[in-house]
């Protein structure tokens, strides 16, 4: 049934494969027994593998046992899970939170839950496919505004007229790296009395001193701005949350049905977050490492002229021209010992190389990603 469509996707080289690692998550990921240096992973702080988080794991998978067994709203929950809430509340400061399986949970979640039929979304042009499923998901009128484009969010909010408004956006973009104007969308969102949906995943233990964007910006989290992050990046554990004013979390609590009717999360993945948590805040350290391999990677690349797409962030794409292109400079790559996998359509529209930085990241792995992209141009 399939095979006259899976054919057209190879002729495009637009068929893609699951390649499993032999190893633990990190900067250095073995495959057929072989190491490369890993430039994918989204580890920000290489927290996939500290011995705190292992050991929080440890310690409270013997107490809790693994399997959760239920819903939160049946028996599924620890106390743990609730620990977790009022941490991560407290980090961000808002009045409460509310904890979901994935990001892609919590949006699918959370967007229909907090919206109807009266309402209006505005979507970035460029938002996680999560927020788009969202957005489909809702009863919602949803509208895309063209990427970051403050002009045309506006001109669509003109149309919006009584209805309920929300707008919809990515704080770092995962696939590009740069940073959503939430300044501006903020004095948008006041002036037409809208909220405002910030998916903070790639912001959370990265921006704002691992406050995420809000802080980034010096923006005070108010009651009509809505934040969902994860804890399966930064944080090197899994899992999402809502954070936000109570009367938002207890909506979303009777109404999400991706966190209804999902069993929860094991207490002792929550233990990994909450040991996660707690390292980042008294840790600050390890966000500068981040940011000064992220910054030592931007530069040298584009002192060698490759175009970074307009990165402000550890994510940093390549650009490459064309999908034949950014294949073969992966496979080049990847047999010099650097796992950098091609991101092309649909994914994208335009074909890259997404690198990731982390703080794990040393000076020697940075030096021979840059030897490697050298030899591939020569």
């Amino acid at each position: 049934m399939f095979y006259e469509k899976l054919r057209i996707l190879k002729e495009k080289s637009l068929f893609r494969t699951i390649k499993d690692r032999e190893s633990t998550q990190g900067p250095r990921i073995k495959f057929n027994n072989v190491e490369y240096i890993n430039f994918s992973s989204n580890d920000y702080l290489g927290l996939t593998n500290h011995p705190i988080i292992i050991e929080a794991v440890r310690h409270f998978l013997y107490i809790y046992g693994y399997g959760a067994g239920a819903s939160r709203l049946l028996s599924g929950g620890s106390i743990l899970h609730k620990e977790l809430e009022k941490n991560i509340a407290l980090f961000k400061e808002t009045e409460s939170a509310l904890l979901f399986n994935s990001g892609y949970a919590a949006n699918i979640g959370i967007i229909p839950a907090i919206t109807d039929e009266n309402t209006v979304i505005l979507s970035d042009q460029l938002n996680h496919a999560s927020i788009i499923d969202g957005c489909r998901l809702s009863k919602s009128n949803t509208l895309i505004y063209k990427h970051k484009d403050i002009s045309h969010a506006e001109e669509l909010l003109r149309t919006a007229g009584k209805k309920k408004k929300i707008i919809a956006t990515d704080s770092v973009f995962s696939m590009d790296g740069d940073i959503a104007p939430i300044k501006e969308l903020c004095t948008l969102c006041q002036k037409y009395e809208a909220f405002l949906y910030i998916d903070d995943a790639h912001a959370t233990g990265v921006l704002g001193k691992g406050k995420g964007s809000l802080a980034h910006f010096n923006i005070k989290p108010d009651p009509w701005i809505i934040q969902m992050g994860t804890f399966s990046k930064a944080f090197g554990s899994y899992g999402a949350f809502l954070v936000g004013s109570e009367n938002i979390i207890q909506w979303v609590t009777n109404n999400a049905r991706s966190f209804i009717y999902s069993t929860a999360l094991p207490s002792c993945v929550i233990a990994a977050s909450i040991a996660a948590l707690k390292f980042i805040e008294n840790n600050p350290a390890i966000i500068e490492k981040l940011w000064i391999n992220r910054n030592k990677v931007a530069n040298r690349l584009q002192q060698m002229g490759y175009d970074i797409m307009g990165s402000e962030t550890p994510i940093i794409p390549l650009k490459t021209g064309s999908i034949e292109n950014t294949i073969r400079i992966s496979s080049h790559l990847f047999n010099l010992g650097i796992y950098a996998p091609a991101i092309r359509p649909p994914t994208v529209q335009e074909p890259r190389i997404r690198i990731t930085i982390t703080a794990a990241h040393t000076d020697e792995d940075i030096e021979r990603f840059i030897e490697a992209l050298v030899k591939i141009r020569v």
